[in-house]
């Protein structure tokens, strides 16, 4: 996951302009001109043509990869109100931390994760699982939480809570859906949040699985990171900078004080060794561990 990681980076890096800026304003907009619509047509005819239905996009109806996003999940004004502006905050958060492009990438290999496999078990089984946008929102949310688990706000407008304790009871939520699914012998909407959720694993999968590690197994690493690896990796990157003409270089996109002299630089501490990065990646790098 780490080389897939540092290779987004790259791409991102070297195409800084792919992707649309501010992307969750047009998903909000798209989800609330489809819910005034569906309003008025209580028929519910304009939200089936939206729905990703394997078996409508094969005979044609491609956009359908797309416009299921843009379904809301809530037709009570209220709760599609706070949803909309709760995922907005999400998404634009992200976007500020990653960048426009990484987190395009975040969020269209999501929906294209959910088209796909509705798409390929429609075809092995002629069954047909509807994909909507409910898992590749959580993910959104697990993400914003992996970031600022530390964050609070406020649960029914008056009651503080940090969001890491709101992201461990829908994780909780999240495995009692599949073990539900699996005890009725529907494997295939069991596998459905889990492929929703391959984008999290991807993009925040290293930080999550540091994070279970048992206590004692991430306080050898700690103790490791100060002693003989940072050492070691720091002299050699030292001896590396000197050669190269510049003093700082950013792990993730390859940006140098010397290209880049306006450019802040920072080391982080929770890495495994001497690893210095941008100020743009410092939050949302993946942490080496060795």
């Amino acid at each position: 996951m780490r080389s897939l990681n540092k290779r987004i980076d790259r791409f991102c890096m070297n195409h800084p302009g792919f992707g649309l800026h501010n992307l969750m304003i047009f998903v909000v907009i798209g989800q609330v001109i489809v819910w005034l619509f569906s309003m008025m047509d209580r028929t519910g005819t304009l939200v089936q043509y939206l729905y990703f239905n394997p078996a409508l996009f094969l005979r044609g109806q491609v956009w359908r990869i797309v416009t299921f996003v843009l379904v809301p999940y809530d037709s009570s004004l209220l709760f599609f109100a706070i949803a909309l502006y709760f995922y907005y905050f999400i998404g634009s958060s992200l976007e500020s931390a990653w960048g426009t492009p990484r987190f395009n990438i975040y969020y269209f290999s999501g929906m294209l994760l959910t088209a796909l496999y509705s798409l390929l078990y429609y075809v092995l089984t002629k069954r047909i699982v509807v994909a909507t946008s409910a898992y590749l929102n959580l993910s959104l949310f697990f993400a914003f939480a992996t970031l600022w688990p530390e964050q609070r706000v406020l649960l029914f407008f008056f009651i503080p809570i940090k969001i890491k304790w709101l992201a461990w009871v829908d994780a909780a939520m999240f495995f009692i859906a599949i073990v539900t699914y699996i005890g009725q012998g529907l494997i295939g909407l069991a596998l459905v949040p889990v492929v929703a959720m391959l984008n999290y694993l991807v993009f925040c999968g290293s930080w999550l699985f540091d994070f279970l590690r048992p206590s004692h197994a991430r306080a050898k690493a700690a103790q490791r990171v100060k002693t003989i690896q940072f050492k070691q990796a720091a002299k050699k990157v030292q001896q590396e900078q000197k050669a190269q003409g510049y003093t700082r270089k950013c792990d993730v996109c390859g940006r140098t004080d010397r290209d880049y002299p306006d450019l802040e630089f920072r080391y982080c501490s929770r890495c495994a060794g001497y690893h210095c990065f941008c100020i743009d990646h410092i939050n949302s790098h993946i942490h080496f561990t060795e």
